[in-house]
């Protein structure tokens, strides 16, 4: 069976991203180029293929549990002489923090260290100690407060290269249809690997709209993807469009396929955007959720919108 090399970290938000990777770009960081700013709770570890829809149901609980982290960033600090790495120390919501990274440390993520658990976001791997000294003493004033909303998975790729591939927003789970047919919706930057493959598995020869900044909403039912929507909104944030809806056909007609499309919708909204939308060949489905012609399309295809303010 083969192994994924996965890492469970907090991404470094924007603007505060394009600074830390300033001062990595000018300290010489080697790994600038293969893994974004982070602050590392698991350290990579080795998953079998079919555990990785374990670890991302490790990753969605963990998070479910947690709010968002107020932290500060800086100012630096070493591990020398064990280990040659200039860090930003970490301040803040140290508490909750811990608390995360317990939550992800388990199951499938889980590992044998070689150093305790610290949290930190490297600046510079491998250096030596004299530019290590200098890089204390001109950044000793240095930090950035920082509001983390999301966990990151990340895998390895070629040339060690990191990608996040799912992420978790700090928040309970939604869970709607309680009572009859509980559904389970997460809003997130990207479909995760399992909600991928059911996208690729189900409409694989349908195109998929170039995101801008992307926006996916996953559905699950006893922890079983049923339905994803995927899509983008504009950079300007003025409008969002929806680009894929996917529900199991087993689960058609059970209200999965409104559930996910007014989850993606709030979730635009919440981003800014005045209206979605959409792409179709049939346009029932959506016209009973409040959906109006945009543009006739060529062939059978129409394109709708729905206003959100």
């Amino acid at each position: 069976m083969p192994r994924w090399r996965l890492g469970v970290a907090l991404l470094v938000p924007a603007p505060a991203c394009q600074e830390v990777d300033g001062l990595r770009r000018a300290l010489g960081d080697p790994a600038l180029v293969r893994i974004p700013a982070h602050l590392t709770l698991v350290p990579p570890v080795n998953v079998r293929e079919d555990d990785v829809p374990s670890a991302l149901e490790v990753l969605r609980h963990a998070a479910a549990s947690t709010r968002a982290l107020d932290l500060t960033l800086g100012p630096p600090g070493t591990f020398l002489p064990d280990n040659p790495v200039l860090f930003l120390k970490v301040g803040g919501d140290l508490d909750a923090l811990h608390a995360l990274r317990d939550r992800v440390f388990t199951g499938p993520l889980e590992r044998s260290l070689t150093w305790p658990f610290v949290p930190h976001v490297t600046i510079c791997d491998d250096s030596t100690p004299t530019r290590i000294d200098a890089a204390m003493s001109a950044l000793a004033d240095y930090a950035v407060e920082v509001r983390v909303d999301r966990v990151h998975l990340l895998r390895e790729g070629d040339g060690r290269v990191w990608t996040p591939i799912a992420d978790a927003p700090f928040a309970p789970k939604a869970v709607v249809g309680r009572g009859g047919l509980p559904l389970e919706l997460t809003v997130s930057e990207r479909l995760d690997p399992e909600a991928t493959a059911f996208s690729v598995r189900e409409w694989a020869d349908e195109p998929t709209a170039e995101p801008r900044t992307p926006l996916a909403v996953a559905a699950r039912r006893d922890g079983r993807v049923v339905g994803v929507a995927e899509g983008w909104v504009a950079r300007d944030h003025a409008h969002a469009h929806l680009a894929n809806l996917i529900v199991d056909p087993d689960e058609r007609g059970t209200g999965v396929g409104a559930h996910v499309v007014n989850a993606f919708l709030a979730a635009a909204a919440d981003r800014g955007a005045g209206h979605v939308t959409v792409r179709t060949k049939t346009d029932g489905f959506y016209r009973r959720l409040g959906w109006v012609d945009e543009a006739k399309l060529s062939g059978r295809f129409v394109q709708l919108r729905r206003d959100l303010s």
